[in-house]
């Protein structure tokens, strides 16, 4: 049961209604399409009459279309609906400490370009700058098969002001305070979405589990990169808090005398289980093995030597999934959502690591329920980050409206 905030609410008007029929069609198109006229109206328990005028009003300003007929025993075939991917199409950006990674994407979040990179600068300035040219290439290199942009979303390794968009805190970015929407906006003329990007991709699961029979309305995100992105879905809502900072695990404590975490305390989940920490375990390992014919150093390597037996890179690995086993039995005691998701390069080698991650986990966890949470694994080919940063523009079409 939600108590109405007397300072804070939105009184019901006369096209509350419709607007929330609009957006619960919205959804249900994409969630079951194609569907036709006749499903959705049982679907949303309306009479078809009502359905038919909202559909055409739908139709009339493009955000679904007609395709083919259904097929029926008798009677007059369905003309089945979809939801209307040629619409727009937005610009993806996925900033991370050592590289930016872009790709162009369709009204739904799909991917409509190869992905495109840059080397992430830490002048926040110059930075803008080479991000804005990258963008106007990639818009150009495909305005003959791309609709008109809608926008750009863009997640990143920090902490961002919600209502203005500006970064307040990126460690692994060394960056305070930077407004980096409106000097993309300026630079490019498109509307700027920023978010973190533990809670884009949160929110670009939560998406793609729409079609699932039984959907998780509680979810946590976990992106391992060069930092550790965590976002955190309560009762279908995305969890903020006060200050936004709500869900911020990557810098929970889970050791007082361990490294030193990018945010500048000592002992933080993120400093043991991040990309960098893992390449700082096996350097600590093996003193000089991080060689590679002049091209750098990535995790990669390290799976693919802990893969032709080496012992030292297995080890690492190993203490990398214990310390990220025991950071999620805390988020699963203190959560308790309905599954955890886990992207990054870590989950291609979940093969080696799952199982002391998960005995980790149970170690932790204070009933055998909470045990036996189910730890999903986001392939590193459907590219969440991104997919995230794509839904900050798409997602708002089929938002529900808040009402008191």
């Amino acid at each position: 049961m939600r108590r109405i905030d007397p300072n804070r609410f939105h009184v019901a008007t006369r096209r509350t209604s419709r607007h929330i029929n609009r957006q619960i069609a919205l959804t249900l198109i994409g969630s079951h399409q194609p569907i036709s006229r006749a499903e959705l109206a049982r679907r949303m328990k309306m009479r078809r009459g009502a359905i038919g005028r909202l559909v055409e009003e739908l139709l009339a300003e493009r955000h679904i279309v007609e395709g083919h007929t259904g097929q029926i025993a008798r009677g007059r075939k369905p003309t089945l609906l979809f939801i209307n991917t040629e619409k727009g199409s937005s610009v993806a950006v996925d900033i991370r400490a050592s590289r930016t990674y872009l790709m162009l994407a369709d009204a739904m979040g799909q991917p409509r370009s190869e992905i495109v990179t840059l080397a992430t600068t830490p002048d926040p300035l110059r930075f803008a700058k080479a991000l804005a040219a990258a963008i106007r290439r990639l818009v150009a290199v495909h305005a003959g098969t791309a609709r008109a942009c809608q926008g750009i979303g863009v997640v990143v390794p920090g902490m961002v002001d919600p209502g203005t968009g500006l970064i307040l805190h990126a460690p692994t970015l060394g960056w305070r305070n930077v407004d980096l929407k409106s000097r993309l906006s300026a630079a490019t003329g498109l509307d700027v979405h920023i978010e973190n990007s533990g809670r884009a991709c949160a929110l670009a699961q939560m998406w793609e589990a729409r079609n699932l029979a039984s959907p998780p309305r509680n979810l946590v995100f976990i992106s391992v990169s060069d930092g550790v992105g965590v976002g955190v879905i309560v009762d279908g809502e995305l969890l903020r808090g006060r200050h936004n900072i709500a869900g911020e695990f990557a810098h929970m404590p889970v050791s007082l005398d361990g490294p030193r975490c990018s945010c500048g305390a000592v002992g933080c989940w993120e400093a043991h289980i991040s990309n960098l920490a893992t390449l700082r375990r096996y350097s600590e390992r093996a003193p000089g093995a991080r060689i590679r014919a002049g091209k750098p150093f990535t995790i990669d390597d390290v799976i693919v030597r802990a893969r032709s037996g080496d012992s030292k890179a297995t080890a690492t690995l190993q203490a990398t999934a214990r310390y990220l086993g025991i950071g999620l039995g805390g988020i699963v005691n203190i959560i308790n959502p309905d599954a955890i998701f886990i992207g990054g390069e870590i989950a291609t080698a979940w093969d080696l690591v799952g199982t002391t991650v998960r005995t980790a986990l149970e170690g932790r966890a204070l009933t055998p329920a909470a045990a036996s949470t189910d730890v999903v694994i986001v392939s590193a080919e459907d590219h969440p980050r991104l997919r995230g940063a794509a839904m900050l523009v798409a997602a708002p079409a089929f938002a529900a409206p808040v009402v008191a």
